[in-house]
Parts: structure tokens; sequence; C-alpha cells
């Protein structure tokens, strides 16, 4: 009985220590060497990619956001703010979810298939909005004209970025809206695109964040 008791004990002193050396190991150290080393090497990352203005930080370059006008009174949808590049739609899981307009609640696609009624009524109806909303004076925009990414949303509804051709069809609406130069709103497009990630790998983009900041500041200079 003795030696049972000893054993037990013996065992659960071994136990214990184990318990205590990788918690200590796992719990501490790993990731104090995992932060120290993301904070040296990676600090904008680790911190999640941040953006400031004004010295305030305004939202992530991985997360999009949207640039609606106040509701009205009795209104369920904002109007989109036409002085601002606009995001891709953010459809999120739907409408039935929490998720609609980046909401980080959850996030998600749509799972609409290519022939869903659904899906079709929103491209069709996002387009026509994207035709009215770009068509200013002395600039027309065809339903030919439209990008993809203007009328459907991501994988994860989030995406921060859009294509060249989205962000130059909204030129001349940001433009007339602004006060601004077609010339210099086209400039600091071009100055915001992104090419592919080294070289080859996926599509030139421009960070709608981004671009709307370097408007605020081009508008301030007028």
């Amino acid at each position: 009985m003795n030696n049972s008791v000893t054993n037990t004990v013996r065992l659960l002193g071994a136990g214990l220590r184990a318990l205590l050396v990788l918690t200590l190991v796992t719990g501490v150290i790993y990731p104090l060497v995992v932060t120290g080393i993301a904070q040296g090497l990676f600090h904008d990352k680790a911190n999640g990619s941040e953006i400031k203005a004004d010295g305030k930080v305004v939202g992530s370059s991985l997360i999009g956001q949207s640039y609606n006008l106040p509701l009205k009174k009795g209104q369920e949808t904002p109007d989109p703010d036409l002085k601002w590049f606009q995001g891709r739609p953010s459809n999120g899981l739907g409408a039935n979810s929490v998720n609609t307009q980046y909401k980080l609640i959850l996030s998600g696609a749509t799972n609409l298939s290519a022939d869903s009624k659904v899906l079709i009524k929103q491209v069709g109806d996002a387009r026509a909005a994207v035709v009215k909303d770009n068509s200013v004076p002395g600039y027309a925009v065809k339903p030919s004209d439209v990008p993809a990414d203007a009328v459907t949303s991501s994988g994860s509804g989030l995406d921060p970025d859009i294509s060249p051709a989205y962000a130059d069809l909204q030129v001349h609406r940001v433009a007339a809206k602004n006060g601004l130069s077609v010339s210099a709103v086209e400039r600091l497009v071009k100055d915001h695109t992104e090419g592919r990630t080294l070289g080859f790998m996926g599509e030139p983009r421009v960070n709608v964040l981004e671009l709307n900041i370097a408007l605020k500041d081009l508008v301030a200079k007028k």
C-alpha cells in the first residue's frame, strides 16, 4: 500500500511538473517569441494593417468600408455618398444575414449559383445603379462598361479593393461631385493602383479606403 501511494504521488508530481513546464513553454515563452518576431519583422500586419488619417486609425487595408449617406426617414437601405469612390457590393451571406454592409459579426459568400434568379436580379440592379450613378454630363456609362467587381461581392463580402477598371469608371463622377479636374482624379487613381503581387500573383487593384483618404486630402487643397 505504501508503495502504491508513493508511486501515485510520484506520478502526480511528475505530471504536475510536466504541466507547469509545458504551460510555461507553450503558454508564455512561445507566444512571447512569436509576438516579438511579428512585432519586429511584420509590425504593420501584426497590428491589423491599420490605416491612419489625421493621426487616427480609420480602418484596415484588409477590410472594406461603406461610403453611404445617412438613412432618411423610412429608408431601410442608405444611398451611396457619390462624392467618394465606392467599393464592391458587400452582400455577405445575403439579405437574411447579419453581415450585409461590412459588419464583422460574420462574413461569407452568398452561395448563390450562377443561374440563380436572385443573383441575376442583384447583378442587374447593381449594374443599372452603377450606370446611373456614374453617368455625368459629358460622360455616359454603358452597361458593357461595368466590370464584374462593380456588381458582385467577393467571397467574404469584405473585399477592400476594386479593379482599376472600376476605379476609372468612377473618376468623372468623383471629379464632378468634388469640383476637381478629371485629370487630377485620374492621376490619383493611377498613384494608388497596385500591381500583381511579386509581378505575377493576383490582379492589379486599388484600395478604396486609401484612395478616398487621398481624395479627401486633394479636396482640402483646392
